[in-house]
């Protein structure tokens, strides 16, 4: 019921409280009512047939456009609320992925650049091996090391370079005179060296490759695992 709708009930039960009570009154005698009773009550009730009914259907028709406005913004509210959630879980879904995707094409690359220095690593020592290397009549620390960097991975080298530098400072024809060491890696006996090559006393990339099998074997597994120990110990 609207406003209007309740202030005319109201009226109309005023009306005929009024109505009743002069009737009363004139019913039993009362002489305190009087034509003014009558006069009132007539006002009254034409002031109940001057609100029209269109009126108060339209007031209802207001009230209801209102609350379906409400409702409408709730409903638009809790839309846009919902699409931000959305767009925000699709973006980090987005992230995620795009950093998924990086990760493997940079494991990818890692992976072929060691599969082609592996590939140059045994390409080297299979030159070394099958006495590939323009053998000299002698060589400078510099050529030997040289040779060396063709030979030993390049992670590794620093190690090697350690070991060989404070063993026989570079000098392949190296000879301990007390011992009988022999070599870059002061082999004992040197003759050891004759695994990789017949050549081991002249030939500074065979014993290079003879010391980089004896790093690389169970004992140390690396060179820079024997120069660890090296450190430790003062020898190898």
């Amino acid at each position: 019921m609207s406003r209007i709708s309740v202030r005319g009930f109201a009226v109309a039960s005023a009306t005929a409280v009024t109505t009743v009570g002069a009737v009363v009154g004139v019913a039993s005698g009362d002489p305190q009512v009087s034509d003014d009773n009558f006069e009132a009550t007539a006002a009254d009730m034409t002031l109940l047939a001057d609100i029209p009914a269109g009126q108060q259907a339209q007031v209802q028709t207001a009230s209801l456009t209102q609350q379906a406005d409400v409702q409408a913004a709730a409903a638009d509210a809790t839309a846009k609320k919902s699409a931000e959630e959305a767009a925000r879980i699709q973006a980090a879904k987005d992230a995620k992925a795009k950093k998924e995707a990086a990760d493997d094409a940079a494991e990818r690359e890692r992976k072929a650049k060691e599969a082609k220095e592996r590939a140059s690593r045994d390409e080297v020592r299979s030159q070394s091996s099958s006495g590939s290397f323009t053998q000299q009549a002698s060589y400078t620390v510099a050529e030997v090391k040289a040779i060396a960097r063709q030979i030993v991975p390049a992670d590794q080298f620093q190690c090697f370079s350690s070991i060989v530098e404070r063993e026989s400072t570079w000098n392949y024809r190296a000879q301990n005179p007390s011992s009988g060491a022999y070599g870059l890696m002061q082999a004992l006996p040197g003759s050891k060296m004759s695994s990789v090559g017949s050549d081991w006393q002249t030939n500074p990339a065979t014993q290079i490759k003879w010391g980089l099998n004896y790093m690389n074997s169970d004992r140390y597994g690396s060179p820079c695992q024997a120069f660890a120990f090296w450190q430790a110990n003062g020898w190898y």
